[in-house]
């Protein structure tokens, strides 16, 4: 994994340096032709800093929760994360609770964090309730599913109908022997269970004041974006690749 982090972090170089470089106005009134040597010329021309770039990968790390990634990079490059490196641990213990079907610790463990996480946030707490329920019918617990619906999820569907619609679609999945035939068996997909731990993980790095998203992916979705526009105005060696980042010549 650390030696990954390296590798992304030489190759992401090209791919900011592009993305610099077509929103600083490269683009023409016409359509034209750029040489491969004279566009690698203006892409170093633009100066990135290591520093910066160093911090955009603990970002990522750091949001991701690699922690033993985090903490060997902060070494090697000299980067300070944002939050301590401690509460990653804790952060991704409550993500793979979740992702394990283990509700009622998550839950647990997200109070011990912070209980505000929770009490601010009801909508978070519905959808780790209704995903309790959802394993309870994963489980064949149909009686217990039935009561805890009934005792802990029904009075938040009288007041929210948002809530009420998403617990409806919940139960619906009691009325099928053969959960195959269930137009709602997406909610038994471990993708639900996946939705459900990244909220919560959201939640908890807000709550640290920290962004819930890491930086890079919107980053190279900018150079996408900026590619395309390009694209109308020139023929120029591109990124088609955003894992190697490696420019290759445009079909003339």
């Amino acid at each position: 994994m650390f030696s990954a982090v390296f590798f992304f972090l030489s190759s992401l170089e090209n791919s900011v340096k592009l993305g610099f470089l077509l929103e600083s106005g490269v683009m023409a009134a016409w359509k034209k032709v750029i040489r491969r040597e004279d566009w690698e010329k203006k892409l170093n021309d633009v100066r990135i800093r290591k520093e910066d770039m160093n911090k955009l990968v603990m970002n990522f790390l750091v949001t991701e929760g690699y922690v033993d990634a985090a903490e060997k990079f902060r070494i090697e490059s000299g980067a300070e994360p944002e939050i301590d490196l401690a509460t990653i641990t804790d952060r991704m213990a409550v993500k793979k609770a979740v992702q394990c079907g283990n509700v009622e610790d998550a839950i647990e463990k997200v109070n011990d964090l912070n209980p505000e996480i929770l009490d601010t946030n009801p909508q978070l707490f519905f959808h780790l309730q209704q995903q309790r329920l959802i394993e309870l019918i994963r489980n064949g617990k149909v009686e217990e599913a039935l009561e805890f619906a009934q005792e802990e999820l029904a009075p938040w569907g009288e007041e929210n109908q948002s809530f009420l619609a998403e617990l409806e679609r919940t139960v619906a999945l009691l009325a099928f022997e053969d959960v195959s035939n269930c137009p709602v068996r997406d909610l038994l997909d471990i993708s639900q269970r996946l939705k459900t731990a990244n909220e919560v993980n959201a939640a908890i790095l807000t709550s640290q004041s920290h962004e819930k998203d890491p930086k890079l992916p919107n980053l190279l979705k900018m150079l996408l974006w900026a590619q395309d526009q390009l694209d109308e105005k020139a023929a120029y060696p591109r990124i088609n690749d955003l894992s190697t980042a490696m420019l290759e010549d445009p079909p003339i």
